[in-house]
């Protein structure tokens, strides 16, 4: 996950989105199909229209300050995704720049931060909780499991598998669960052994962060 093992550089940030942007257009069909099951559909077409704008904007937009990008990445990500997990994943954004201002390196602990401010902001703008069957349901014990491991001394890429371990396990532990947010919620019983495509997105946008 770093090069180092301890610190995350502001190229290995760059280089962590374009990995995510290429998972997203990859896994276009994918997640595609996912949101037509729950009654929407657009999903697919959303992340793929994100993906292009947010590996545009890297491409021209130097890292020298992890806050400063991440939060302009927020504001190309809300306008490349007019739609609810545009703006989730803007509000991410936005959130984790706020916590690393004027940073041009990571650490385990400005991690947490970033993904703590994540969780939150999305739980906030999106008015869900656990159970709801939503993104949140793969982020929150994803952000839990990471948190658990670098405060037991854990490195980077054992505290990263924790994490995205932990999102499969949130997102399988909601499929049986009948959606409650969201169009999802208008499709009532029939969602229910559905996989979530909010928690397969997070799902997939972890593993690319991470790398595997």
């Amino acid at each position: 996950m770093a090069e180092s093992g301890v610190e995350i550089s502001a190229g290995e940030v760059a280089g962590a989105v374009h990995r995510v942007c290429d998972a997203l257009q990859a896994e276009h069909e994918f997640l595609l199909g996912l949101d037509q099951q729950m009654g929407d559909g657009d999903l697919g077409i959303t992340l793929t229209k994100i993906a292009a704008a947010d590996r545009e904007f890297t491409n021209k937009t130097p890292v020298d300050d992890i806050g400063k990008y991440l939060s302009a990445l927020g504001m190309e990500t809300n306008k490349a995704g007019q739609s609810t997990m545009g703006t989730l994943l803007a509000t991410a954004l936005i959130r984790a720049g706020k916590e690393v201002k004027g940073q041009v390196r990571l650490t385990p602990e400005t991690l947490t931060r970033i993904l703590t401010a994540a969780d939150l902001g999305i739980q906030e703008r999106g008015k869900a909780k656990l159970g709801d069957k939503t993104i949140v349901d793969a982020l929150h014990p994803a952000v839990e499991a990471w948190t658990a491991a670098v405060a037991a001394g854990e490195d980077l890429r054992s505290a990263a598998r924790k994490m995205v371990f932990a999102a499969e396990a949130g997102r399988d532990h909601v499929t049986p669960f009948q959606s409650r947010i969201g169009r999802a919620s208008w499709v009532g019983e029939r969602t229910m052994g559905l996989v979530d495509p909010g928690c397969a997105a997070l799902v997939i946008i972890l593993r690319a962060i991470v790398g595997e």
